[in-house]
C-alpha cells in the first residue's frame, strides 16, 4: 500500500475542511434559506477562531498583545492558504500600535467565485469576516479590536485591508 507524504495528508484534511465548510452552509440554505444558513455559520464562527487561536498560542508559545496576535494570525492566514502581506506598527509598550494584513488572495472567496455564486460574497464575506476576526482579535486581549479597511476583495476590489488596532 502506498504511503501519503505528510504534504499529501495535509492537502486532504485542508480540502476536507473547507468542502465541509461550503457543504454544510449550502446544505443547510436549501433546508431552510440562505439568511438562516448565514445566521447559523456566524454563530459557528463565533467559535471557530477561539479554538483556532488557542492552539496556535500555545504551539507558538504565545499570549497576549498585537505582536502575538500578529504571529499567530499570519500562522493562520498561512494555514489556510491566503496571500497577504503584514505592516506593523507595534511599539514596545505594546499600548498603542495596530497590524495591517492586506490580503491579495482569499481561499474562501475563490470557492464561491468556484461554486457561482460570488453573488452572495459580500453578504458572507462582510458577516462571517467581521465576526470571525473580531473574534482573534478578542483572544489576545479585551483592547483589541479589528476592523476592516478600505478594500475588500468580495466588493471587488483587488484585496482586502484588514486592521487590527488596540483601542
Amino acid at each position: 500500500m502506498t504511503e501519503l507524504k505528510d504534504k499529501d495528508k495535509s492537502e486532504y484534511f485542508h480540502r476536507s475542511y473547507k468542502t465541509a465548510d461550503g457543504l454544510w452552509f449550502v446544505k443547510t440554505e436549501e433546508r431552510f434559506d440562505f439568511n438562516t444558513a448565514l445566521e447559523i455559520d456566524t454563530e459557528v464562527w463565533k467559535v471557530m477562531p477561539k479554538i483556532q487561536a488557542r492552539f496556535l498560542k500555545k504551539k507558538l508559545n504565545r499570549d497576549k498583545g498585537l505582536d502575538a496576535l500578529c504571529e499567530c494570525f499570519s500562522k493562520k492566514l498561512e494555514l489556510d492558504g491566503f496571500e497577504f502581506e503584514v505592516e506593523r506598527s507595534i511599539p514596545e509598550d505594546d499600548d498603542r500600535g495596530h497590524i495591517k494584513f492586506v490580503i491579495s488572495k482569499c481561499p474562501w472567496h475563490d470557492i464561491i467565485v468556484k461554486s457561482n455564486r460570488t453573488h452572495f460574497s459580500d453578504k458572507i464575506g462582510g458577516v462571517i469576516c467581521k465576526t470571525e476576526y473580531g473574534v482573534w482579535a478578542s483572544e489576545f486581549g479585551p483592547g483589541i479590536k479589528f476592523e476592516f479597511g478600505k478594500k475588500r476583495i468580495c466588493q471587488k476590489d483587488s484585496c482586502c485591508i484588514l486592521f487590527f488596532k488596540i483601542s
